[in-house]
Protein backbone atom coordinates (compact mmCIF):
# COMPACT_ATOMS: atom_id res chain seq x y z
CA UNK A 1 0.00 0.00 0.00
CA UNK A 2 1.32 3.32 -0.67
CA UNK A 3 0.89 5.72 2.42
CA UNK A 4 2.53 8.46 1.09
CA UNK A 5 0.35 11.15 1.69
CA UNK A 6 -0.72 9.92 5.52
CA UNK A 7 2.92 9.14 6.14
CA UNK A 8 3.47 13.24 5.11
CA UNK A 9 0.37 14.13 7.46
CA UNK A 10 2.03 11.94 10.33
CA UNK A 11 5.51 14.13 9.13
CA UNK A 12 7.40 10.45 8.37
CA UNK A 13 9.39 10.44 5.33
CA UNK A 14 10.26 14.41 4.55
CA UNK A 15 12.07 13.33 1.71
CA UNK A 16 9.21 12.27 -0.30
CA UNK A 17 6.76 15.02 -1.95
CA UNK A 18 3.20 13.26 -2.62
CA UNK A 19 1.29 14.75 -4.96
CA UNK A 20 -2.03 14.80 -6.24
CA UNK A 21 -4.56 17.50 -7.69
CA UNK A 22 -7.48 19.09 -6.74
CA UNK A 23 -10.39 18.34 -9.44
CA UNK A 24 -7.86 15.81 -10.96
CA UNK A 25 -11.28 13.75 -12.13
CA UNK A 26 -12.95 16.49 -14.36
CA UNK A 27 -13.08 18.07 -17.64
CA UNK A 28 -9.67 18.96 -18.65
CA UNK A 29 -10.18 15.20 -19.42
CA UNK A 30 -10.66 14.23 -22.85
CA UNK A 31 -12.09 10.84 -21.45
CA UNK A 32 -14.19 12.56 -18.56
CA UNK A 33 -16.00 14.64 -21.03
CA UNK A 34 -16.71 11.65 -23.80
CA UNK A 35 -18.76 10.50 -20.00
CA UNK A 36 -20.47 13.73 -19.75
CA UNK A 37 -21.69 14.29 -23.21
CA UNK A 38 -23.64 11.18 -22.79
CA UNK A 39 -24.52 12.01 -18.94
CA UNK A 40 -25.50 15.67 -19.20
CA UNK A 41 -27.43 15.31 -15.77
CA UNK A 42 -24.55 16.03 -12.87
CA UNK A 43 -25.91 15.11 -10.21
CA UNK A 44 -27.42 11.30 -11.57
CA UNK A 45 -23.80 11.06 -12.61
CA UNK A 46 -22.17 11.31 -9.49
CA UNK A 47 -25.20 8.37 -8.34
CA UNK A 48 -23.83 6.07 -11.20
CA UNK A 49 -21.31 3.47 -9.30
CA UNK A 50 -20.41 2.39 -12.10
CA UNK A 51 -19.29 5.87 -13.87
CA UNK A 52 -18.21 6.93 -10.63
CA UNK A 53 -15.34 4.11 -9.92
CA UNK A 54 -14.80 4.95 -13.53
CA UNK A 55 -13.99 8.94 -13.58
CA UNK A 56 -12.53 8.70 -10.04
CA UNK A 57 -10.34 6.46 -12.13
CA UNK A 58 -9.12 8.09 -14.61
CA UNK A 59 -6.46 10.34 -13.52
CA UNK A 60 -4.55 7.44 -11.83
CA UNK A 61 -4.57 5.59 -15.36
CA UNK A 62 -2.80 8.49 -16.63
CA UNK A 63 -0.96 9.97 -14.21
CA UNK A 64 1.69 9.08 -11.57
CA UNK A 65 -0.30 10.43 -8.61
CA UNK A 66 -0.49 9.33 -4.70
CA UNK A 67 -3.59 9.22 -4.12
CA UNK A 68 -7.50 8.84 -5.62
CA UNK A 69 -10.04 11.46 -4.70
CA UNK A 70 -13.71 10.31 -5.12
CA UNK A 71 -15.64 11.79 -7.88
CA UNK A 72 -18.71 13.98 -6.25
CA UNK A 73 -19.64 16.63 -5.62
CA UNK A 74 -19.95 19.26 -1.81
CA UNK A 75 -23.50 19.91 -3.10
CA UNK A 76 -24.59 16.43 -3.01
CA UNK A 77 -25.30 17.76 0.54
CA UNK A 78 -28.41 19.67 0.36
CA UNK A 79 -29.48 17.52 -2.56
CA UNK A 80 -29.55 14.95 0.28
CA UNK A 81 -31.69 16.92 2.40
CA UNK A 82 -34.85 17.34 -0.44
CA UNK A 83 -33.20 20.56 -2.08
CA UNK A 84 -32.97 20.21 -5.83
CA UNK A 85 -29.80 20.96 -7.11
CA UNK A 86 -28.75 21.34 -10.99
CA UNK A 87 -26.28 22.44 -12.94
CA UNK A 88 -26.43 24.66 -15.96
CA UNK A 89 -24.07 24.57 -18.31
CA UNK A 90 -21.65 27.48 -18.63
CA UNK A 91 -23.43 28.83 -15.29
CA UNK A 92 -23.01 26.36 -12.25
CA UNK A 93 -24.78 25.20 -9.57
CA UNK A 94 -28.31 26.45 -9.40
CA UNK A 95 -30.77 25.06 -6.31
CA UNK A 96 -34.05 25.74 -5.18
CA UNK A 97 -36.09 27.13 -3.20
CA UNK A 98 -35.33 26.13 0.60
CA UNK A 99 -38.03 24.45 3.33
CA UNK A 100 -36.32 24.90 6.98
CA UNK A 101 -38.69 22.67 8.26
CA UNK A 102 -38.44 19.50 5.73
CA UNK A 103 -34.66 19.60 6.07
CA UNK A 104 -34.44 20.14 9.71
CA UNK A 105 -36.69 17.18 9.72
CA UNK A 106 -35.00 15.02 7.15
CA UNK A 107 -34.34 11.12 8.93
CA UNK A 108 -30.74 10.42 8.93
CA UNK A 109 -31.80 6.81 7.09
CA UNK A 110 -33.60 8.67 4.68
CA UNK A 111 -30.54 10.52 3.75
CA UNK A 112 -28.39 7.85 3.43
CA UNK A 113 -30.89 5.87 1.44
CA UNK A 114 -30.90 8.71 -1.12
CA UNK A 115 -26.68 9.29 -1.08
CA UNK A 116 -26.47 5.05 -1.13
CA UNK A 117 -25.00 5.02 -4.99
CA UNK A 118 -22.35 7.69 -3.78
CA UNK A 119 -21.12 5.01 -1.04
CA UNK A 120 -21.69 2.09 -3.42
CA UNK A 121 -19.33 4.35 -5.92
CA UNK A 122 -16.82 4.78 -2.68
CA UNK A 123 -16.79 0.78 -2.79
CA UNK A 124 -15.69 0.19 -6.47
CA UNK A 125 -13.04 2.21 -6.21
CA UNK A 126 -11.81 1.00 -3.05
CA UNK A 127 -12.13 -2.52 -4.45
CA UNK A 128 -10.31 -1.63 -7.59
CA UNK A 129 -7.37 0.77 -6.02
CA UNK A 130 -4.91 -1.26 -4.93
CA UNK A 131 -2.01 0.51 -3.82
CA UNK A 132 -3.46 3.91 -3.80
CA UNK A 133 -5.10 6.08 -0.85
CA UNK A 134 -8.87 7.46 -1.29
CA UNK A 135 -9.38 10.51 -0.32
CA UNK A 136 -12.80 11.84 0.37
CA UNK A 137 -14.53 15.02 1.06
CA UNK A 138 -17.17 17.41 2.30
CA UNK A 139 -18.03 20.92 2.21
CA UNK A 140 -17.79 22.79 4.99
CA UNK A 141 -21.31 24.23 7.28
CA UNK A 142 -20.73 27.76 6.25
CA UNK A 143 -19.98 27.13 2.42
CA UNK A 144 -23.13 24.74 2.28
CA UNK A 145 -24.88 26.93 4.55
CA UNK A 146 -24.38 29.84 1.46
CA UNK A 147 -25.28 27.92 -1.57
CA UNK A 148 -28.26 26.63 0.08
CA UNK A 149 -29.86 30.09 0.99
CA UNK A 150 -28.33 32.15 -2.02
CA UNK A 151 -29.44 29.24 -4.17
CA UNK A 152 -26.59 29.48 -6.63
CA UNK A 153 -22.61 30.47 -6.42
CA UNK A 154 -22.28 33.44 -4.45
CA UNK A 155 -19.41 34.20 -6.55
CA UNK A 156 -21.18 37.15 -8.44
CA UNK A 157 -23.97 37.83 -5.86
CA UNK A 158 -23.43 37.73 -2.13
CA UNK A 159 -24.33 39.99 0.38
CA UNK A 160 -23.96 38.95 4.04
CA UNK A 161 -25.96 40.79 5.83
CA UNK A 162 -28.75 39.95 3.96
CA UNK A 163 -27.45 35.98 4.58
CA UNK A 164 -27.12 36.83 8.04
CA UNK A 165 -30.20 38.74 9.07
CA UNK A 166 -32.11 35.60 10.47
CA UNK A 167 -30.03 34.22 13.21
CA UNK A 168 -32.73 31.57 13.89
CA UNK A 169 -32.70 30.10 10.24
CA UNK A 170 -29.01 29.90 9.85
CA UNK A 171 -28.59 28.35 13.72
CA UNK A 172 -31.10 25.61 12.53
CA UNK A 173 -29.36 25.06 9.66
CA UNK A 174 -26.09 25.21 10.40
CA UNK A 175 -26.73 22.11 13.65
CA UNK A 176 -28.43 20.33 10.86
CA UNK A 177 -25.36 20.50 8.39
CA UNK A 178 -23.08 19.86 10.86
CA UNK A 179 -24.82 16.33 12.03
CA UNK A 180 -25.46 15.86 8.37
CA UNK A 181 -21.95 16.59 6.98
CA UNK A 182 -20.88 13.68 10.28
CA UNK A 183 -22.84 11.04 8.89
CA UNK A 184 -21.96 11.66 5.56
CA UNK A 185 -17.89 11.25 6.65
CA UNK A 186 -18.75 8.41 8.09
CA UNK A 187 -20.63 6.75 5.39
CA UNK A 188 -17.39 8.03 3.23
CA UNK A 189 -14.96 6.27 5.71
CA UNK A 190 -16.93 2.68 6.07
CA UNK A 191 -17.40 2.54 1.88
CA UNK A 192 -13.25 2.98 2.26
CA UNK A 193 -12.28 6.24 1.96
CA UNK A 194 -8.93 6.87 4.21
CA UNK A 195 -8.08 10.66 4.52
CA UNK A 196 -11.13 13.29 4.57
CA UNK A 197 -10.73 17.01 3.34
CA UNK A 198 -13.09 19.87 4.39
CA UNK A 199 -14.06 22.37 1.68
CA UNK A 200 -14.69 25.93 2.91
CA UNK A 201 -14.67 27.44 -0.68
CA UNK A 202 -16.73 30.41 0.33
CA UNK A 203 -14.62 31.31 3.45
CA UNK A 204 -12.76 34.29 2.61
CA UNK A 205 -16.33 35.81 1.80
CA UNK A 206 -16.76 35.92 5.34
CA UNK A 207 -15.85 39.21 7.23
CA UNK A 208 -13.08 38.68 9.49
CA UNK A 209 -15.34 39.09 12.86
CA UNK A 210 -17.21 36.20 11.29
CA UNK A 211 -15.10 33.47 10.97
CA UNK A 212 -15.52 31.90 14.39
CA UNK A 213 -18.55 31.87 14.48
CA UNK A 214 -19.61 30.39 10.57
CA UNK A 215 -16.00 28.66 10.05
CA UNK A 216 -13.81 27.91 12.66
CA UNK A 217 -16.15 26.38 15.49
CA UNK A 218 -18.74 24.89 12.66
CA UNK A 219 -15.44 23.06 11.21
CA UNK A 220 -14.00 22.27 14.53
CA UNK A 221 -16.85 20.02 15.12
CA UNK A 222 -16.18 18.11 12.44
CA UNK A 223 -12.42 17.84 12.85
CA UNK A 224 -12.84 16.57 16.07
CA UNK A 225 -15.82 14.11 14.68
CA UNK A 226 -13.48 12.38 11.70
CA UNK A 227 -10.44 12.62 14.46
CA UNK A 228 -12.40 10.53 16.68
CA UNK A 229 -12.46 7.98 13.80
CA UNK A 230 -8.83 7.81 13.68
CA UNK A 231 -8.99 9.01 9.88
CA UNK A 232 -6.62 11.90 9.36
CA UNK A 233 -8.65 15.50 7.89
CA UNK A 234 -7.25 17.90 5.63
CA UNK A 235 -8.83 21.91 5.93
CA UNK A 236 -8.93 23.98 2.74
CA UNK A 237 -10.75 27.22 4.02
CA UNK A 238 -9.98 28.87 0.68
CA UNK A 239 -9.19 32.82 1.03
CA UNK A 240 -8.65 33.79 4.58
CA UNK A 241 -5.38 35.05 3.86
CA UNK A 242 -3.71 35.60 7.37
CA UNK A 243 -6.29 34.06 9.28
CA UNK A 244 -5.03 30.64 8.29
CA UNK A 245 -3.34 30.55 11.33
CA UNK A 246 -5.98 31.32 14.03
CA UNK A 247 -7.78 29.06 11.97
CA UNK A 248 -5.12 26.02 12.49
CA UNK A 249 -4.83 27.07 16.08
CA UNK A 250 -8.14 26.46 16.81
CA UNK A 251 -9.61 24.02 14.69
CA UNK A 252 -5.83 21.72 15.04
CA UNK A 253 -6.86 20.08 11.55
CA UNK A 254 -4.43 16.96 10.24
CA UNK A 255 -3.13 18.80 7.51
CA UNK A 256 -3.86 22.36 6.00
CA UNK A 257 -4.25 22.89 1.83
CA UNK A 258 -3.41 26.51 1.29
CA UNK A 259 -4.88 28.70 -1.55
CA UNK A 260 -2.85 30.43 -4.41
CA UNK A 261 -2.82 34.26 -2.55
CA UNK A 262 -0.72 32.61 0.87
CA UNK A 263 2.48 33.42 0.63
CA UNK A 264 4.20 30.02 1.40
CA UNK A 265 7.21 30.88 3.07
CA UNK A 266 5.26 33.22 5.77
CA UNK A 267 2.93 30.13 6.23
CA UNK A 268 5.38 27.52 6.99
CA UNK A 269 6.99 29.68 8.97
CA UNK A 270 3.96 30.62 11.12
CA UNK A 271 2.65 27.19 11.76
CA UNK A 272 6.30 25.41 12.17
CA UNK A 273 5.16 21.81 11.97
CA UNK A 274 1.54 21.69 10.86
CA UNK A 275 1.72 19.80 7.15
CA UNK A 276 1.05 22.04 4.80
CA UNK A 277 -0.68 21.14 1.09
CA UNK A 278 -1.14 23.41 -1.77
CA UNK A 279 -0.64 26.71 -3.25
CA UNK A 280 0.40 26.84 -6.47
CA UNK A 281 -1.99 29.04 -8.75
CA UNK A 282 -3.97 26.74 -10.91
CA UNK A 283 -3.82 29.90 -13.68
CA UNK A 284 -0.33 29.58 -13.84
CA UNK A 285 -0.41 26.13 -15.52
CA UNK A 286 -2.07 27.53 -18.70
CA UNK A 287 1.45 29.37 -19.30
CA UNK A 288 4.76 28.24 -20.43
CA UNK A 289 6.75 25.54 -19.15
CA UNK A 290 9.30 27.99 -18.06
CA UNK A 291 7.16 29.57 -15.85
CA UNK A 292 5.36 26.69 -14.61
CA UNK A 293 8.85 25.17 -13.45
CA UNK A 294 9.88 28.11 -11.92
CA UNK A 295 6.72 28.19 -9.60
CA UNK A 296 6.41 24.63 -8.95
CA UNK A 297 10.38 24.55 -7.68
CA UNK A 298 10.12 27.32 -5.98
CA UNK A 299 6.73 25.21 -3.38
CA UNK A 300 9.45 22.26 -4.11
CA UNK A 301 12.57 24.39 -2.65
CA UNK A 302 10.48 26.26 0.10
CA UNK A 303 8.94 23.09 1.69
CA UNK A 304 11.90 21.21 1.23
CA UNK A 305 12.74 19.17 4.70
CA UNK A 306 9.04 19.67 5.61
CA UNK A 307 5.99 17.98 5.55
CA UNK A 308 4.20 19.13 2.14
CA UNK A 309 1.72 17.58 -0.14
CA UNK A 310 2.18 18.90 -3.49
CA UNK A 311 -1.21 20.26 -5.06
CA UNK A 312 -2.62 23.30 -6.55
CA UNK A 313 -4.37 26.53 -4.57
CA UNK A 314 -7.79 25.20 -5.85
CA UNK A 315 -8.76 23.01 -8.50
CA UNK A 316 -7.30 21.66 -11.94
CA UNK A 317 -8.91 24.27 -14.68
CA UNK A 318 -10.71 22.94 -17.60
CA UNK A 319 -8.48 24.44 -19.70
CA UNK A 320 -5.21 22.79 -18.49
CA UNK A 321 -3.84 20.60 -20.72
CA UNK A 322 -3.12 16.73 -19.55
CA UNK A 323 0.40 16.97 -20.34
CA UNK A 324 1.04 19.87 -18.53
CA UNK A 325 -0.63 18.19 -15.15
CA UNK A 326 2.38 15.07 -16.52
CA UNK A 327 5.00 17.88 -16.96
CA UNK A 328 4.35 18.81 -13.17
CA UNK A 329 4.72 15.21 -11.47
CA UNK A 330 7.98 14.64 -13.89
CA UNK A 331 9.33 18.17 -12.08
CA UNK A 332 7.94 17.13 -8.39
CA UNK A 333 9.15 13.59 -8.64
CA UNK A 334 12.40 14.78 -10.37
CA UNK A 335 13.54 17.01 -7.58
CA UNK A 336 15.61 15.98 -4.72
Amino acid sequence: MNNKILDCIKGNNSNYTPIWFMRQAGRYLPEFREIRKKNPNFIKLCLNPNLVNEITLQPLKRFDIDAAIIFSDILMIPYGLGQEVKFEKGFGPILGNINLDNIINTDPVDFVEKLLPVYKGIEKVKSNLKQKELIGFVGAPWTLLLYMLNKSSPKNNFDFNKINKDKFLINRLLKKLEEIICLHVDKQIEAGANIIQIFDSWAGLLPEKELPNYCYVPILKIVEHIKSKKIPVICFPKGIGKNYIDFCSTVKPDCISIDYEIDPKWIKDKLRGIPIQGGLDPKILLGDKEIIKQSTEKYLNIFKDYPYIFNLGHGVLPEIKPETIKYIIKLVREKK
